[in-house]
């Protein structure tokens, strides 16, 4: 299968590292011109020059905007009022016992993990449905399904993503849009590196991943931790021309740790 992404533009926010970065440059690969976004301009920068590196030839740029607050979406607005594909990555994440969480956290989880993708999808939107077409990702997780009882507010969040995709879907009836959830299982991302294994080298913390996953997620089937590149392949295809009868539906790329059957 090849993938043509030639003439399409498609934002990730949250992408100057981790999965988002990955999936941006999965993106470049298949011939889309890019467009990455993070809170501060030396880290958007530094992406962007990463991308390019990675990917010679292709097309991208950043834009600096915090989109964990309504007002970073005007910076973002003003500097992309338009693209074909979305997806929807910026998330933050962290352990905290539930008794111990305070309303501000709550609150800030929220606008981050859930409010940035109502906001965004809502932005570009319209100029999909004048072109009849586009592509619109939920970066969700296995959290949304097992809630992590250190994480609840995070769990929590992700099961939000799962009921936005699939209402915006079916609110898309009938038209060239899809919308559509993916949700990663343990992923050693840098920011879960930095989490788990901070001062580790690769190496290290590779280890230390794949033996949380085997000793805190039975149910693996992948008995290891993926990579960010692993996720972004699904998602790259999700927003493909090729997907276009996938829409509405949570697609677990979680290395089978969610037991179910369906």
């Amino acid at each position: 299968m090849h993938i043509d992404l030639t003439g399409k533009t498609a934002l990730v926010t949250g992408s100057t590292r981790g999965i988002g970065h990955a999936i941006a440059v999965g993106l470049a690969r298949a011939g889309a011109t890019v467009v990455l976004n993070g809170r501060q301009q030396a880290d958007v920068d530094q992406a962007v020059a990463r991308l390019l590196e990675a990917v010679p030839g292709a097309t991208a740029r950043g834009v600096a905007a915090d989109l964990g607050s309504a007002a970073g979406f005007q910076t973002l607005k003003a500097a992309q009022p338009q693209v074909d594909i979305l997806v929807n990555n910026l998330g933050i994440f962290g352990p905290q016992p539930f008794a111990k969480i305070p309303d501000e956290d709550w609150d800030r989880f929220f606008q981050t993990n859930v409010m940035s993708g109502v906001r965004a999808s809502r932005l570009y939107l319209p100029g999909m449905q004048d072109k009849d077409w586009g592509r619109i990702v939920f970066i969700s997780s296995e959290s949304a399904l097992n809630i992590p009882a250190d994480m609840i507010h995070y769990g929590m969040t992700k099961t939000a993503n799962l009921a936005v995709s699939r209402g915006l879907a079916k609110s898309l009836a009938g038209t060239g849009i899809t919308v559509n959830a993916v949700l990663p299982g343990p992923t050693l991302s840098e920011g879960v590196h930095q989490m788990v294994a901070p001062g580790m080298d690769e190496a290290s913390a590779r280890r230390l991943a794949d033996a949380f996953v085997q000793a805190h997620r039975g149910s693996s089937i992948l008995c290891r931790a993926a990579t960010p590149d692993e996720v972004a392949n699904l998602v790259v295809y999700v927003c493909s021309p090729q997907a276009s009868a996938t829409t509405g539906a949570a697609l677990r790329v979680d290395g089978g740790v969610v037991d179910t059957l369906v």
